[in-house]
């Protein structure tokens, strides 16, 4: 008899164990899947923000189809121009070298070399081309009208390309240009269109354009 009730309270006793050892099971498991799915979650939105910060770019880079075709390094390349003021820079890129001569007839070299903070529109040779010979000869050999078309490129400050969505600026010439456009496509006077964009010098930040720009008066 006593063997019996003790059986019974061995089985009643396990009975009664059994189901908290079972849930206690059952709850532990449960917090380590969700610590894990947690884990992962984390490790996720981690990996997608290192993912976004070295997928960005920076709208602080040059744009525009001819940035192509500037040297990767050397003191033509970006890294190169930015070491230079803006006159000098422009004469180590062949695109740009009868803007540079324009520059040194003019007498303008230590004037845009010495400014602060300007912004140059600057015509690839291909933009000078479109000028008949016989006009460009004629204005190349007019210091006083070369300078007025040469300072009517330059603006007093400088500005970012979210500047020139829809701008009016007062150029050295003091006419004023404008400028309208967004992302990498940008038009000046509504004719120019800027080739390569956003190229930073040492006192200036250059947009390179496919025309010259003629001021109205």
């Amino acid at each position: 008899m006593n063997t019996r009730i003790r059986r019974s309270a061995v089985v009643l006793a396990a009975a009664t164990v059994l189901p908290f050892a079972l849930s206690a099971c059952s709850d532990s498991s449960g917090d380590s899947s969700t610590s894990t799915s947690s884990s992962k979650a984390s490790a996720s939105a981690s990996a997608s923000a290192s993912d976004d910060s070295m997928s960005g770019t920076s709208s602080d880079q040059p744009f525009g189809s001819a940035c192509a075709s500037v040297p990767k390094s050397g003191a033509g390349s970006f890294n190169g121009m930015a070491m230079d003021p803006v006159a000098t820079a422009a004469s180590h890129n062949p695109a740009l070298s009868t803007l540079v001569a324009a520059v040194k007839k003019a007498g303008l070299v230590d004037t845009l070399n010495n400014a602060q903070d300007i912004t140059v529109f600057a015509p690839t040779n291909d933009a000078f081309a479109k000028i008949p010979k016989a006009t460009l000869d004629k204005v190349l050999a007019d210091k006083a009208q070369l300078t007025k078309i040469l300072t009517y490129h330059v603006v007093g400050q400088k500005l970012t390309p979210k500047d020139l969505e829809k701008g009016s600026f007062t150029t050295l010439e003091k006419s004023k240009l404008t400028t309208a456009g967004s992302g990498e496509s940008y038009t000046v006077n509504d004719a120019a269109k800027v080739v390569c964009g956003n190229v930073k010098t040492s006192n200036a930040t250059v947009y390179i354009v496919d025309s010259v720009l003629m001021p109205t008066s």
